[in-house]
């Protein structure tokens, strides 16, 4: 039966459909005309018309005034003139993605598709082609799912007090107003691109958007950014019902992320920006995190993660029952750095020989254990850029039941005799006894013991992976 507006009937809808808790990694890109400037970060576009900004001095010493040099006018220089959707999705693919798809707009205002409601759109001006509509192409070629991201619920000026644009009152609005400045233009297209327009016409304007992307290309997850519970409810409600409805049309499950509390649990799948979590959930999360330690846009001197991090990352997350959404930062020209491509390539390599022990695997009773202490993350959870060491464990368990995954964060020692308490019989035993335990991706065997009180694993002598390794239990059916 179709869905209404009202929350009790969208809960029916099951938030994280079996595909989505398989699928473990996806790939998204901050790419757009902040890219252009490359400098600083993603808020460019905010932090250009803020006086204690170094972007600010960037763009006067860069550009010129931005009285004389709007955030519009390097819209002609984002030209992609090497995008390749094929070649992007061949490397999101070989890096282990089972979904991809790009940030469908920012808080700049700026469409990622061939939009008819906003003029500011990557099909008639900057690239002069339809990103979105090359991509979901491409990635679907290739069995993979498509996700679409949305942060435009911060276009809207929403500032108090216009005499301070970088002030306190002003931040929920990304453009700050400006007498001097284009955000104050009066002038219809430049209104819709710096969010200058009244909160009716923007509400209707950012559901329009949404209702393009889904009728356009059937995205199979729709993730929100923060500033979501600043759209009204009746808003939200409504474009809730018209996916969850649609998606009853295409006969597929769909996904709507959320962060924070912006929609209630039964509707969406929470995500957490850059925080993995303490321990393990029964509902499956997501977090999104970044390939560098920076900005989430291509920048000039953007550092880029070792490819250990974000694997251990990964493989720590999936053990918590989470998936991770991991964004690349793609120049203005369409490439993807060769230093970023390097770490997707290195993460695919291991799933591809030992991603048996995370696709389609669900949390064991217990993460695992460890030495490594966590720290708090910025946006809530914890962080997501520790390097773990081989005695840090992490498990995960087949969906038939028939194998659970002890993955060392490294390489131990053979001929250590490891005590894993969390399958004593007295705590987590295996559901049916251990029928063998392997080195994954050899034949080789291990040497286990089962005490009234513990269990032991004795490392073998094999090859073994520096990034993390491991050990499939086999039990009896």
């Amino acid at each position: 039966s179709k869905y209404t507006e009202d929350w009790a009937s969208l809960a029916a809808h099951n938030e994280a459909p079996e595909w989505f808790k398989d699928a473990k990694l996806g790939i998204y890109f901050h790419w757009g005309v902040y890219s252009v400037p490359a400098f600083g970060s993603e808020w460019y576009p905010r932090n250009m018309h803020l006086p204690n900004r170094k972007e600010y001095k960037h763009h006067i010493e860069t550009y010129g005034h931005p009285s004389e040099f709007g955030y519009h006018d390097f819209v002609p220089m984002f030209k992609a003139e090497h995008f390749d959707a094929e070649e992007w999705a061949d490397l999101f693919q070989k890096a282990g993605a089972r979904f991809a798809g790009p940030v469908a707009e920012h808080h700049d205002g700026f469409s990622m598709w061939g939009s008819k409601v906003n003029p500011w759109n990557v099909k008639d001006k900057g690239p002069k082609r339809d990103i979105t509509g090359e991509m979901a192409q491409a990635l679907r070629k290739r069995n993979m799912k498509l996700i679409t991201t949305f942060h435009h619920a911060r276009l809207l000026q929403r500032g108090t007090n216009l005499d301070d644009p970088g002030g306190s009152d002003n931040y929920n609005s990304h453009y700050p107003y400006h007498k001097d400045y284009a955000t104050s233009s009066t002038d219809p297209e430049l209104r819709l691109l710096y969010g200058n327009i009244s909160p009716d016409q923007f509400y209707e304007q950012w559901q329009q958007k949404l209702t393009e992307v889904i009728e356009g290309y059937q995205p199979d997850i729709i993730w929100f950014d923060t500033w979501l519970r600043l759209i009204p409810e009746k808003n939200r409600l409504e474009f809730c019902s018209y996916y969850l409805n649609r998606a009853l049309d295409w006969d597929k499950e769909v996904v709507i992320a959320y962060k924070q509390r912006d929609l209630p649990k039964t509707v969406g799948v929470n995500d957490i920006e850059k925080g993995g979590k303490s321990d393990r959930t029964d509902e499956t999360w997501l977090t999104d995190d970044t390939i560098s330690l920076g900005s989430w846009c291509y920048t000039e001197d953007l550092k880029v993660k070792p490819a250990i991090m974000v694997l251990h990352s990964l493989i720590d997350i999936v053990s918590k029952n989470g998936v991770l959404l991991l964004n690349v930062s793609p120049k203005a020209d369409g490439t993807i750095p060769d230093n970023q491509q390097e770490v997707l390539l290195k993460i695919g390599g291991w799933l591809s020989k030992y991603g048996e022990a995370i696709y389609s695997t669900r949390a064991w009773h217990v993460y695992g254990f460890g030495k490594t202490a966590y720290e708090a993350g910025r946006h809530g959870g914890v962080k997501t850029t520790n390097i773990f060491t081989s005695e840090d464990v992490r498990f995960t368990i087949s969906k038939d039941g028939r194998s659970i995954y002890v993955i060392f964060l490294g390489k131990p020692e053979p001929g250590l005799r490891v005590q894993m308490r969390s399958f004593g019989s007295h705590r987590y035993p295996t559901p049916t006894p251990v029928k063998r335990i392997t080195l994954l991706g050899t034949k080789i065997e291990a040497e286990w013991e089962l005490t009234d009180r513990t269990f032991y694993l004795t490392i073998p002598e094999g090859p073994m992976n520096e990034m993390a390794t491991v050990f499939k239990m086999e039990l009896e059916l």
